[in-house]
């Protein structure tokens, strides 16, 4: 099994088969509109654009379970981040990444690397659809151990 036989609905509701994204690079992120790490959107968007052509794309997963900080509606979740962020990248219908409601999609980033201990947990998919690397909050998207590792990974 690989992250590319998964699939979920995305923010608009429409299916969104992950099969979609095989062969390239994804970075898997939860996020949120209401958290202190909300500001990586920006550094996630930036990634987007400087390596969208290259076969990477940042994955957004909306998630409202650490400390109810995303508590919007897909359409306000959509304005939030279009409006503050610019975000052109993909995000996901609000899912929980872990305990007894888990998304499948979290299910299998966590099998090598756990679940996320809070928002803006980031995970590495390879072309090949296997987690390769995960990132804690704290690493900001333009930190150079992240970009060493989506470099690497697109090779």
């Amino acid at each position: 099994m690989s992250f590319y036989d998964l699939s979920l609905k995305a923010l608009d509701g429409q299916v969104l088969p992950l099969s979609a994204f095989r062969g390239k690079v994804v970075l898997a992120v939860n996020v949120a509109s209401e958290c202190g790490y909300t500001p990586q959107y920006a550094g996630l968007q930036d990634l987007q654009t400087t390596y969208g052509a290259k076969g990477f794309t940042v994955m957004g997963f909306p998630c409202d379970q650490f400390g109810g900080q995303e508590p919007g509606s897909p359409e306000q979740i959509q304005a939030f981040c279009r409006s503050r962020y610019q975000v052109t990248f993909p995000l996901t219908e609000k899912l929980d990444v872990k305990g007894p409601g888990q998304s499948p999609v979290f299910a299998f980033l966590a099998q090598t690397h756990g679940e996320p201990k809070w928002n803006f947990t980031k995970y590495l998919v390879g072309k090949d659809g296997q987690v390769l690397q995960a990132f804690p909050s704290g690493v900001e998207p333009g930190s150079a151990e992240l970009v060493e590792a989506i470099d690497a990974a697109l090779g």
